[in-house]
């Protein structure tokens, strides 16, 4: 009887909880604050406050995880001219040194976003974590060029396992409230991370460009203690039962035969070059259609139905390839031809980092009222204007009268750009394909790198040794700028045509937080897609 009545209490809440209940709930509500125990950090997933020092915590290991591949596609630019000169390599070595990273980044990174999704965020970051630092660990102790470079394709496995896994961990740990301040918290400490990478680069070049990889280990010991102790586990209920491997395994294959062909061909055409590339071209179409017949493709075919869409992804891959150009030929140009150090050369670039921090959001919001049309026609032009400006820099430049002021101008055209051109990916897209439409465009860029890399000194006959005769490399260079200006004034075209004159949406920061805060993140579009609400879920830690 006495049970019976204390059952009846309970249920109208007329019971008391005991001093005991009361205490270990107050200690677990403690713990979910300071993020500590997996058992607070499974209560915390979707949670989490940004001003909570859980909240930081988890800030801090994604800021540190996507930082390391961040800075390791800015600092290896630097040391290209003392890797090839201490190991001896051609042209054609230094390329494929910096196109190993990006073409094993490129082809895994939307299958990373699918493994995190489906076996676990926090668990795929680690693994993430752990496979980087061990090939940058290889890279540092790299005996010759061929080993450096298969040490570059496996840090790009390894980045492609942690880049997306930061933003979707932030998007899916912390509260809808602080969701949008976290992911603009995440992309302003990233892009410090990548400002300061060249100046830092720069530095560890002049002591030994080993260092440059090296460096990456202790960061990657702080990330995986920080990220066991604090980051919550989430998985995605409703991920695919079925990764798309052969999706993935064509697209790689397809980038990197098309890659080691278009290289091979700046010193001459071969019957082995020319089967690399009807291989990459088979492979790239029997990508699209195993895309289109796959129940849970990679690529949502649909995507591209639209014709802004399209056309926004077409200005993308040419800019991005103008990009990638300027940030390899630029850097070396300035230590071989015009005599800077390896500090001086890294800190060239600078600028266009700051003021991609300080104008982006500026221009997004500028598009929001008058759309993107104008943006991404006049920003585009502005840069090539600025390239033109690179192609007058000579032997005896002056970084502050030769240099800060194309970089200046090339920078400005780049602020003007992004935003809107992320705006208008997005604007594109159903909202149930948002988070798709993002990872594309991610790929996209990456891959617009990746080729003109390969592609572009080439053409401008920058082949072999050619990169340490002065005179050759700067005739080279000047033929590589002008062939990025082109290429960005292509990218002007494209978007005056076929870009809608009208107002981007406007999306609320309370009903659609992660839509709100990667219209505002400039780098998000490059560094990875965010989950969506619904996606957030937490299984088992």
């Amino acid at each position: 009887m006495r049970n019976a009545t204390r059952f009846a209490d309970h249920r109208r809440g007329n019971l008391r909880p005991s001093r005991r209940h009361v205490a270990v709930r107050a200690a677990q509500n403690r713990r979910v604050r300071r993020g500590l125990g997996s058992s607070s950090m499974a209560d915390a997933a979707g949670e989490l406050r940004l001003r909570t020092p859980a909240g930081r915590w988890v800030l801090l290991a994604t800021v540190l995880g996507s930082g390391m591949a961040m800075l390791d596609g800015t600092v290896v630019n630097v040391a290209l001219e003392r890797i090839g000169r201490d190991f001896g390599a051609g042209f054609t070595g230094l390329q494929w040194t910096v196109n190993a990273y990006t073409l094993t980044l490129a082809s895994l990174i939307l299958l990373g976003g699918s493994l995190g999704d489906r076996f676990g965020r926090r668990r795929v970051f680690l693994i993430g974590a752990v496979w980087f630092a061990l090939a940058s660990l290889m890279c540092g102790l790299a005996p010759n060029i061929e080993t450096l470079i298969a040490a570059r394709a496996l840090q790009g496995i390894g980045g492609a396992l942690l880049t997306p896994g930061s933003l979707a961990i932030i998007s899916a740990s912390f509260h809808g409230r602080d969701r949008g301040a976290a992911v603009g918290a995440w992309s302003g400490l990233g892009g410090i991370a990548g400002a300061v990478g060249p100046f830092l680069g720069g530095w560890l070049v002049g002591i030994d460009w080993r260092l440059v990889f090296l460096l990456n280990l202790p960061l990657a010991v702080l990330v995986i203690v920080v990220a066991i102790r604090h980051v919550p586990e989430t998985r995605d209920p409703s991920a695919a039962p079925h990764l798309d491997v052969i999706g993935t395994v064509l697209a790689a294959l397809g980038l990197g035969a098309l890659t080691w062909s278009l290289t091979g061909l700046g010193s001459g055409t071969t019957p082995a070059l020319l089967v690399g590339l009807v291989i990459g071209v088979l492979a790239l179409v029997g990508f699209v259609v195993v895309e289109r017949r796959s129940r849970h493709p990679l690529v949502p075919p649909d995507l591209f139905a639209d014709r802004v869409f399209t056309a926004a992804n077409v200005a993308t891959l040419l800019i991005y390839a103008a990009l990638g150009t300027v940030f390899v030929m630029l850097v070396m140009f300035l230590q071989v031809v015009s005599g800077f150090s390896p500090l001086q050369a890294g800190t060239a670039l600078l600028p266009v980092t700051v003021i991609m921090l300080l104008f982006s959001a500026r221009a997004g919001a500028l598009a929001q009222r008058i759309g993107s049309r104008i943006p991404m026609t006049v920003g585009p032009l502005v840069s090539a204007g600025g390239l033109a400006l690179m192609g007058r820099i000579g032997p005896d430049a002056s970084w502050l009268v030769d240099v800060l002021p194309a970089v200046v101008v090339f920078g400005a055209g780049l602020s003007l750009t992004v935003a809107p051109l992320t705006s208008t990916v997005l604007d594109a897209a159903s909202d149930r394909h948002a988070g798709a439409a993002s990872g594309v465009n991610n790929a996209v860029a990456r891959a617009a790198g990746l080729l003109a890399v390969a592609v572009i000194p080439g053409v401008a006959g920058i082949t072999g040794d050619a990169y340490t005769d002065p005179v050759a490399f700067a005739a080279g260079y000047r033929v590589t700028v002008w062939i990025g200006a082109a290429l960005l004034v292509t990218a002007a075209l494209v978007s005056f045509v076929f870009v809608r004159t009208g107002r981007t949406s406007t999306p609320d920061a309370a009903a659609d937080p992660d839509r709100f805060a990667l219209e505002r993140c400039p780098q998000c579009g490059i560094d990875g897609p965010l989950v969506h609400p619904a996606d957030r879920a937490d299984d088992t830690p």
